[in-house]
């Protein structure tokens, strides 16, 4: 009867199932007071040679000099470290597999992070790495990615990074998940 009880309350709130993670916001990531720089910055001007399609050598991610310090910031929220999450976000693909099957990426909020200047802050990128690996048709398709998120600072050619994920499951975002 205990074990009925159990099951019952695991799938009325949504966590029999590690897929059945709640979404975790990407805002989550970020300190309130980072929260509160970014409703207060300027609009930012997205006319650079990025957003043309030219890039420099070290790639289009990098963030440009003079913007507010908010959009370099690497200020993480400790309560999310080694924290299970399932995460909505876009891929910017770094390593694929002989298969061609996308084992590293970074998950950012919204599509063309990668095209469009500038780039989110790096406590808005997330590295993911997952060995099984992802065929990735387009870097405008929505994923879910789920499994260990970790504080982490990493360091890019094409950007940079405050947390890493551990990915257990990536999968494309569905119609019927909307």
């Amino acid at each position: 009867m205990r074990r009925l009880l159990l099951t019952l309350v695991l799938l009325g709130t949504g966590l029999a199932h590690a897929g059945d993670l709640p979404e975790t916001d990407w805002l989550e990531l970020m300190p309130k007071s980072d929260q509160k720089a970014l409703e207060a910055m300027p609009e930012i001007d997205h006319n650079s040679p990025e957003a043309n399609g030219t890039f420099t050598d070290k790639g289009g991610l990098k963030q440009s000099k003079g913007l507010p310090a908010v959009m370099y910031s690497t200020k993480t929220v400790a309560a999310m470290n080694h924290k299970q999450v399932r995460m909505g976000g876009y891929p910017v693909p770094l390593e694929t597999d002989g298969k061609g099957r996308s084992t590293l990426f970074f998950l950012v909020p919204y599509p063309g992070a990668c095209i469009h200047v500038p780039p989110p802050p790096p406590n808005q990128l997330v590295l993911v790495r997952y060995p099984k690996g992802l065929k990735l048709d387009d870097i405008y398709t929505p994923l879910w990615v789920s499994g260990t998120l970790k504080i982490e600072a990493v360091n890019n050619d094409l950007a940079d990074a405050a947390y890493a994920l551990d990915a257990a499951q990536v999968r494309v975002v569905q119609e019927s998940d909307l």
